[in-house]
């Protein structure tokens, strides 16, 4: 139980080593992190990841997805792991709240990568927009069969055929809960998915790591070099041949630039972020 949620969570790895904590985006679970933490923790770096509020077969209340919200269960989930500070690597929505804990709490992040991040807004595919009305909402979200939830998910890739039908069987697994479309309308109506306008970035000196898919259809590209060129200790790498799932898609290009980035932080500014604290001084750099 934190903050009030019972999480489902992952922690694993190198106990006292340099936590690097996984975030996933909206309608996923800690699956989709499943290609990234054995990697992560065979590099002796303690992997920690689970099904955030809403999602999985984590808790499913009727309130509580602001993007607030989410950063402060965040923080109470690092609380209660004895975590001090961590890395965060997040996916779409769960960029979008890395982003958030990194401004609101800057003391409690050492580094950060941004997968095909939320935060300046989102193409919604039509069963989401359409989710996302008053009234008519709560009525297309009674429709979440098997072949809707394949449907979005192979609109994630820029190969669509990479996604087996075992993957959809995870991602399928907890829609037909009964409060699954309660949460899934929750979370379209309360999340700031265009929470970053008005550069409220600048100030966030945490070295960040931006990648994108280049054939991401869900969040444009230039989303993407936004936050490089907002974020002063950033770095913005585009994945080729990657769709907005680009970690699930392309896992070993992303498998190397995590690890690259937690050895030797950004490419220019040679810094183990494990030794990262925010008084570390870093010189700007953005890749563009």
């Amino acid at each position: 139980m934190i903050d009030g949620t019972r999480l489902r969570l992952i922690d694993s790895g190198a106990a006292g080593a340099v936590a690097v904590v996984f975030i996933h985006g909206i309608g996923a679970s800690l699956y989709a992190w499943r290609n990234q933490l054995p990697s992560i923790a065979g590099a002796g770096y303690r992997v920690v990841a689970f099904d955030n509020r809403g999602f999985g077969f984590s808790d499913k209340p009727a309130h509580g997805y602001t993007t607030a919200a989410f950063a402060h269960l965040l923080v109470a989930l690092l609380d209660s792991l004895h975590i001090s500070s961590a890395v965060l690597v997040g996916h779409s929505m769960g960029g979008a709240i890395a982003a958030e804990v990194a401004a609101a709490h800057p003391d409690r992040v050492r580094g950060m990568v941004l997968i095909d991040a939320a935060g300046y807004g989102i193409r919604w595919p039509g069963v989401l927009k359409i989710a996302r009305w008053p009234f008519v909402g709560a009525f297309a979200t009674m429709f979440r069969g098997r072949w809707v939830t394949g449907r979005i998910l192979r609109s994630t890739f820029a190969d669509p055929r990479k996604v087996s039908e075992a993957d959809v069987d995870q991602y399928y697994a907890p829609v037909p809960e009964s409060d699954y479309g309660r949460a899934l309308r929750g979370v379209l109506r309360e999340f700031g998915f265009d929470t970053f306008g008005g550069g409220r970035l600048a100030a966030v000196q945490t070295p960040t790591l931006v990648l994108w898919g280049d054939a991401d259809r869900w969040i444009p590209l230039r989303d993407g070099t936004r936050f490089a060129q907002e974020l002063p200790r950033s770095e913005f790498v585009l994945v080729e041949r990657a769709g907005h799932n680009t970690h699930e898609e392309s896992p070993d290009e992303v498998n190397r630039l995590l690890l690259d980035f937690l050895k030797s932080g950004l490419s220019r500014i040679p810094e183990n972020v494990a030794w990262y604290t925010p008084s570390s001084q870093f010189s700007r750099f953005s890749s563009r």
